[in-house]
């Protein structure tokens, strides 16, 4: 029973940063997942997989986890590249890339 703690990254769908400060902790499945046959689906016997736990801080989520007797690791945050590029700089006269339809 061992448990990731992490920060959820930015979706593709959202353009602010809702829900990304919060620190979760996510159990990782002991039994793989099964496919029926019938039908196809794709189902598990693991009901911790479905507990999701968020935290304000991640000395926070250790400190549960290290409560409860969870084994735990710790997956640090990518921070994105800050690029800002302006829409006008797209027909600046002196773009260093030609401009083309």
């Amino acid at each position: 029973m061992t448990a990731r703690i992490y920060r959820p990254a930015k979706t593709a769908m959202q353009s602010g940063k809702a829900k990304t400060q919060d620190w979760v902790l996510r159990y990782e499945p002991e039994i793989p997942r099964s496919i029926d046959p019938m039908m196809g689906y794709t189902s598990s016997r693991d009901m911790k997989q479905q507990i999701n736990l968020s935290f304000d801080t991640r000395e926070a989520a250790i400190d549960y986890a290290e409560r409860n007797g969870i084994a735990y690791r710790v997956i640090e945050p990518k921070e994105p590249k800050r690029s800002r590029v302006a829409y006008s700089d797209n027909f600046r006269y002196d773009r260093k890339m030609p401009w083309t339809h």
